[in-house]
């Protein structure tokens, strides 16, 4: 299958060669066919870190992540692939779980696999008020579809004519609230799998402050009521 990734990223020119890096291999063995990094507006080095390292750069000064997602799929529709995968710049994913994502959907076995973190993070590096906003998030979206997720990690994977058929127009926060939620009311096929997880590379933007951490909170509860049958 033909295999996208798209990374947002927001002054991230620490951690994504080291992102970069670890992709490298999956685009030259070519099980991965696409990189393309989405500028959300940075001040730093970012978009040329990106661009020496082999990726596409789309750039969106209108900040949000899902203003970040938006473009980066906007880029991809003028030849799209099969499946999408959307990885975080910081490094706190492991590049070497994609296959994990993508191969159920490669098999016709889901539509979206979503990268469970809880599992097999490593310790401290899913922050006191990150495990208190997935419970939270997760509570809500099995109020409103009935489906019991476990995480709301960022690294996911999911077949271009599901995401087309989602609409997804969430801006910001709500980004992935709104993904799980019109999964389940779509009815398409949706697997959690284990992915590990590691300290990031600098400072959150949203978990690592108390600002972030307040604004990402609202955001999750409105894209719940937002996005809810």
């Amino acid at each position: 299958m033909n295999i996208a990734v798209v990374i947002p990223a927001l002054n991230e020119e620490g951690p994504l060669p080291l992102v970069l890096r670890d992709l490298a291999p999956l685009l030259a063995n070519g099980s991965l066919q696409r990189v393309i990094l989405v500028d959300n507006g940075s001040t730093d080095n970012t978009a040329q870190v990106a661009r020496e390292g082999g990726a596409e750069v789309v750039p969106q000064p209108q900040r949000g992540y899902g203003s970040a997602c938006l473009a980066g799929f906007a880029h991809l529709a003028q030849d799209p692939p099969d499946v999408v995968v959307i990885l975080d710049a910081d490094h706190s994913d492991y590049v070497e779980d994609l296959a994990l994502l993508v191969e159920p959907i490669e098999r016709g076995q889901a539509d979206m696999v979503l990268g469970e973190r809880t599992t097999l993070a490593e310790r401290g590096a899913l922050l006191p008020n990150q495990v208190f906003g997935n419970k939270l998030a997760t509570a809500l979206i099995r109020v409103h579809t009935g489906h019991r997720y476990r995480d709301m990690g960022p690294f996911r994977a999911i077949r271009w004519t599901s995401l087309m058929a989602m609409e997804m127009e969430d801006p910001a926060f709500g980004w992935n609230v709104e993904m799980q939620m019109k999964a389940i009311q779509r009815g398409l096929v949706v697997r959690e799998v284990a992915v590990r997880y590691r300290t990031r590379v600098g400072t959150s933007k949203i978990s690592g402050t108390i600002k972030g951490t307040v604004k990402a909170g609202i955001g999750i509860l409105r894209a719940t009521w937002r996005y809810r049958a």
